[in-house]
């Protein structure tokens, strides 16, 4: 059975038709297997950390539905940890493709459930994925979230047909999986803000529906951090559903706009630079997502303590750099491999002129209501740490090591390598980033008062 939330939510969704979510649902994987692809034989694939975990009753479970078995199960090693790049797409893909009228049951996390779905969308066949714990909102999601050539995007593939999430395996998934998962969720609250930002100034409209699928649940989903550190069953159950729903949401707009702003853009920066990937386990999304929630919402407590005589049009219209100094600096700052796609972003959001002065002209005359909405949907950054710090994972950047300097300049580079307008490219129209970097490194600053991690 599915949450009441989740049942609304699939009734609209154009892609995953079935979800059991709750206790006791494992067992129910053969069944849903069998009702969503008649005929069809399954692979059974996972790596082997996740295939201990839930493997055998999910075998089973195919097997008593009558499933027929393409092979035996496909296991990638359980360490090194497996990443989440194209080369293993391809490996995935390319086995799967000899294999004649075979669907994929994966069974694992983010990692494994994005190469199932992009090998499987590659070939133009549904899948269905087991949740091997509440550590990512991409489950339902359309799309996968794949590095190439060392850029890690969105790739475009459809969400899964059906999602098994069952409470006790995910509680029973090792404590990081689920900091990892309350990381990559408490980054809706930011990304909410600078949607109704987008939203405000003409540039990427709210959708109702699906802005009510991700902030709907989203505050009871995060309000139990200290239950979550425990390992409570309920507790991760209210995680695992705002997760789903945050897929849900990704999956009916096409797009990681409901779920994914600026704090989303600080992991996705360190990811491109391949920050943590040789640690083993990897450094998780989520984790470093909970640190980028924490500076993006330090970032949306400056802003809204701003007044509209602040918003300077003058100063905005000296402070534009011309495209060859865009070019020039974005290419001094980032890795080669990554470059040419930050380029084209950074040249993308560019706005001078009489475009630049229409745009402070109605960031003024909304100022007010978008300041209270605003202020309605953030928390404080010192929440954040301290949730973030309560339920396990870690708050600061020196817990993922990344120096004072380093983390100083994601603040900038954050802003190159997405064309999603936040909180950053705010600042940078304004002319102001790099007024608000040093005003939140100053020693009065939130990131002055909190140099190293408390004890």
């Amino acid at each position: 059975m599915a949450s009441e939330l989740i049942d609304k939510a699939l009734k609209t969704a154009d892609e995953t038709k079935a979800i059991a979510f709750g206790d006791d649902v494992l067992g129910e994987t053969g069944k849903i297997f069998a009702e969503q692809f008649p005929g069809v034989r399954v692979l059974v694939v996972a790596d082997e950390n996740t295939f201990a975990a839930a493997g055998e009753t999910v075998v089973a479970s195919l097997k008593e539905a009558g499933v027929e078995f393409a092979e035996d199960p496909y296991l990638f090693p359980g360490k090194p940890t497996v990443y989440a790049g194209y080369e293993n797409v391809e490996i995935l893909r390319d086995h799967v493709k000899v294999l004649d009228n075979t669907f994929i049951c994966s069974i694992g996390g983010g990692t494994i459930n994005d190469l199932a779905k992009l090998a499987s969308g590659e070939l133009g066949r549904q899948y269905l994925n087991v949740c091997s714990a509440a550590s990512v909102d991409g489950y339902a999601a359309f799309g996968a979230s794949i590095a190439k050539d060392g850029f890690k995007i969105t790739r475009d593939c459809p969400a899964p047909q059906a999602l098994v999430a069952d409470n006790a395996v995910m509680a029973a998934a090792p404590a990081r999986l689920t900091y990892t998962g309350y990381g990559d969720l408490i980054e809706k609250i930011p990304a909410g803000a600078d949607w109704i930002l987008a939203d405000r100034l003409g540039i990427e409209a709210i959708d109702p529906y699906v802005w009510s699928l991700v902030q709907g649940p989203l505050r009871e989903s995060l309000a139990h951090p200290a239950e979550l550190a425990a390992g409570d069953l309920k507790a991760i159950e209210l995680l695992g559903e705002g997760q789903i729903m945050s897929g849900l949401a990704m999956q009916a707009a096409k797009s990681s706009r409901p779920a994914s702003g600026a704090g989303h853009q600080f992991s996705h920066t360190w990811e491109m630079e391949g920050h943590g990937l040789d640690w083993e386990p990897p450094l998780s999304h989520g984790m470093k997502v909970g640190v980028g929630t924490i500076a993006s919402l330090a970032m949306w407590e400056l802003f809204l303590k701003m007044e509209p005589e602040d918003f300077d049009i003058d100063h905005a219209l000296a402070s534009v750099k011309s495209p060859e100094y865009i070019e020039s600096t974005v290419r001094s700052m980032l890795l080669p491999r990554i470059q040419g796609e930050a380029v084209k972003h950074s040249l993308n959001k560019r706005t001078e002129g009489d475009e630049l002065v229409a745009r402070i002209e109605l960031l003024k005359k909304v100022w007010p209501e978008l300041r209270e909405s605003a202020a309605k949907q953030i928390i404080p950054a010192q929440d954040a740490m301290d949730r973030i710090k309560t339920v396990g994972g870690p708050y600061h950047p020196e817990m993922l090591e990344i120096d004072w300097d380093r983390f100083r300049e994601t603040h900038f580079k954050a802003q190159m390598i997405r064309s999603r307008y936040t909180i950053l490219d705010i600042f940078t129209d304004l002319g102001i980033l790099d007024t608000v970097v040093e005003e939140l490194f100053s020693p009065e600053g939130f990131w002055g008062q909190h140099r190293h991690p408390e004890a």
